[in-house]
């Protein structure tokens, strides 16, 4: 990593018809980044979280502050090593993955207090619930941007897309709960995957009278994964409207993503204090969706993107922690629940 830093910037590349920045990554960038990945990822759960246990809130704080450096510093390497082009499209994305994440972090804990898991495991599965979120990103990213590199008109599908969702958020009732039970795609799990309601621990599967058995854990980290391909819907596309490369995209999700842990510990008891949270979020989508939309006629650079984001974030933290308006914010459920009432079975109540 040295040698990366002490390098000239690398020279990229501007299309004058899409204003973006393509990055000369070769594959050693790809082989660090996933090095580094995998590495935080291992120190996470073998070394800072090998035992369950309840989180402080200090060591909360920490661990976000400590994931927020981490993707900040993969931010000045891109600064360095790619200049400050790809590095504002590298924040911007950052920050609009982060935010929309926010969202995400809140029906975790539905989920979680839905189905009863005990605080001390709930870091197992949301660690697994993070692994298939990044590789599940992946799959967007590279999609999202084949599709946009080849139809240009996709852009615009994205950008009305993004709108729809900023009226959903804007529409969308606090007092709606998640009837996981009523779930397809819990129902189909328990069909396809033998189960049992017995909880274990932390473990995903556990063996009773000689047959190997999922827990009631695994059933709630596949809710926890089917809730992240509902988010990276409106996500990817988002970050899309900021940045076009698919290293550039990949690692501001990426980072973003590994932070969410952290994030749910300090973040999941706090919700009803961001009362406008959810607003700004949907004049983020809103602003993103505009820009796909118009980018055709009218580009909207960059750094004026990044401005806008951070302004409409700051302004939403700060009218939620000042003021005392009834809260307002509303949180995405899973979209497939159905009022279908009856179960094959009751979820385990001891995590």
């Amino acid at each position: 990593m040295s040698t990366l830093l002490s390098s000239a910037t690398i020279p990229i590349s501007e299309s004058s018809r899409d204003h973006f920045v393509d990055v000369d990554d070769h594959w050693w960038s790809w082989a660090i980044v996933v090095g580094v990945v995998i590495v935080l990822l291992m120190f996470d759960i073998l070394v800072l979280h090998r035992k369950p246990e309840v989180p402080s809130t200090k060591r909360a704080i920490l661990e976000t502050c400590g994931w927020l450096a981490v993707g900040v510093i993969f931010g000045l390497v891109v600064l360095r090593i790619y200049g400050g082009s790809a590095a504002t499209e590298y924040f911007s994305g950052y920050l609009i993955e982060l935010s929309l994440s926010i969202d995400n972090v809140f029906v975790w804990a539905l989920l979680l207090t839905y189905f009863a898991v005990k605080r001390e495991y709930q870091h197992r599965v949301l660690f697994w619930g993070i692994f298939g979120a990044v590789i599940l990103r992946a799959i967007f990213v590279f999609g999202g941007i084949a599709l946009v590199n080849r139809f240009d008109w996709i852009l615009i599908v994205f950008g009305t897309f993004l709108l729809y969702s900023a009226v959903q958020l804007l529409r969308h009732d606090e007092d709606a709960e998640v009837d996981a039970e009523g779930s397809r795609v819990l129902r189909m799990v328990r069909r396809i995957v033998p189960s049992t309601t017995q909880s274990d621990g932390q473990k995903l599967f556990t063996h009773v009278d000689g047959k190997r058995l999922a827990t009631p854990l695994f059933a709630v980290l596949v809710l926890i994964e089917t809730t992240d391909v509902l988010f990276a819907v409106d996500s990817v596309p988002a970050v899309l409207g900021v940045a076009r490369d698919q290293f550039i995209v990949l690692t501001s999700n990426a980072f973003a993503i590994l932070g969410l842990r952290a994030l749910y510990f300090l973040f999941a008891d706090l919700r009803n204090r961001f009362d406008y949270l959810q607003q700004g979020l949907a004049v983020i989508l809103a602003f993103v969706g505009v820009k796909m939309i118009v980018s055709r006629w009218l580009n909207i650079s960059t750094p004026i993107s990044l401005g806008i984001i951070v302004t409409v974030l700051v302004v939403a933290i700060i009218a939620s922690v000042t003021t005392d308006a009834p809260p307002t914010a509303g949180l995405i459920c899973v979209e497939d629940v159905e009022g279908d009432e009856t179960s094959e079975s009751q979820p385990g109540t001891d995590g």
